[in-house]
């Protein structure tokens, strides 16, 4: 971007290829120019690459149109264009940079009361979809390429318990009871979980292949099952088609069943998305290392350089598994032994305020009766 004034106009000073192009603003106030400017130099360059739709002048509407109509919107895009589209709907693409960003920001948190990491999700699509306009020539450049989101606080997520998922299971649907477990069992997403096919569970091997992912270092990954997975699963195996259904019909929303089973067991709110969690604690709590938590989860490597050759070999994912069972086992055993001592303590405080035990009674008997014989 180069501005030139003269004689108090600014002029435009934009050098593509090694030719000089100059174009007069005709105005006096520099960030109005430095917005033509920048709407010339995108023209020139639209010109020398032979784009033939650029159109840095349709709205956000008719882009978010064409972008849905292409084939490569996924489902979180749906919904943050739910937020997106009244805002930007009448916006011209060509007018929408950082400043509008700003305002978004400051309009979504006067609407309700929001996180930043939600707004940080909603121009994230934005500057996506921008991209993708990038790509196909309709714009230039991206004018949100480098924009700048909020820190985001990370949160407390809450861990389901070993005594509270023996309140759960009881309380929830039949249909709900075979997912819950695979979640805290395998620590899948609720839609890969309901995406599982028969096909891609090896039960002479013991594994199940993960073909369903919403992230590429999840897709095909192999968990090997518990032993309370893979009985449950073996108790109703098929040779083909998904593995939970309700009434023979694909499961999409397990939301409501979901809400009656926490409302039936009287335990602490949680989504489903905490299992996820809690078999990722129980695998620290078991010992687990990171890498093999992650392989196991989908999770990516990270951004050290070296993880990118870090490569979980199956016995050691065979060992996170045998490890967790051992711990489950291990707090189930403290619940027992916890539940026995209080039930003991009971007792006894029982025997003190009764005044003794049955042998308290007849020593005092036999007492009171030799009294009685002198």
């Amino acid at each position: 971007m180069s501005l030139v004034n003269r004689n108090g106009v600014y002029e435009s000073h934009v050098c593509v290829d090694g030719v000089r192009h100059r174009k007069s603003t005709g105005t006096k106030n520099r960030r109005l120019a430095e917005q033509i400017d920048r709407k010339f130099k995108d023209e020139l360059i639209a010109q020398r690459n032979q784009i033939s739709n650029f159109n840095p002048e349709m709205i956000f509407g008719e882009l978010a149109a064409q972008f849905i109509a292409s084939g490569e919107v996924k489902a979180w895009h749906l919904g943050r264009l739910k937020m997106l589209l009244p805002y930007y709907a009448d916006k011209a693409i060509g007018q929408i940079g950082r400043s509008n960003a700003r305002q978004y920001r400051l309009e979504r948190h006067r609407q309700k009361k929001l996180t930043e990491t939600t707004i940080n999700r909603d121009l994230e699509c934005l500057r996506h979809i921008f991209f993708w306009a990038v790509d196909e020539g309709i714009l230039a450049g991206n004018p949100l390429a480098r924009l700048p989101l909020e820190r985001e606080r990370k949160r407390k997520r809450p861990v389901l318990s070993v005594e509270e998922e023996g309140r759960l299971l009881p309380a929830a649907a039949p249909h709900l009871q075979p997912i819950i477990i695979t979640g805290l069992d395998t620590g899948m997403r609720r839609g890969e979980i309901l995406s599982q096919d028969w096909q891609d569970i090896d039960f002479p091997r013991r594994l199940l292949f993960v073909t369903h992912s919403k992230t590429p270092e999840g897709e095909s990954r192999e968990i090997p099952l518990s032993d309370r997975l893979f009985e449950l699963l073996s108790s109703k195996r098929k040779q083909s088609g998904l593995v939970f259904t309700f009434k023979d019909k694909p499961l999409h929303r397990i939301k409501t069943a979901w809400k009656a089973a926490i409302r039936r067991s009287q335990i602490r709110p949680l989504r489903f998305h905490d299992l996820r969690h809690s078999f990722n604690c129980r695998l620290i709590e078991a010992g687990v290392m990171q890498e093999v938590r992650k392989a196991l989860m989908g999770h990516s490597s990270g951004e050290d350089v070296h993880s990118t050759y870090v490569h979980i070999e199956l016995p050691a994912k065979r060992e996170a598994i045998r490890k967790l069972e051992a711990w489950l086992a291990s707090q189930t055993q403290t619940d027992t032994n916890t539940t026995f001592e209080k039930e003991e303590k009971t007792y006894e405080s029982g025997e003190s305020r009764s005044g003794g035990t049955d042998d308290s009674f007849e020593r005092t008997g036999r007492d009171s009766g030799s009294k009685a014989q002198v």
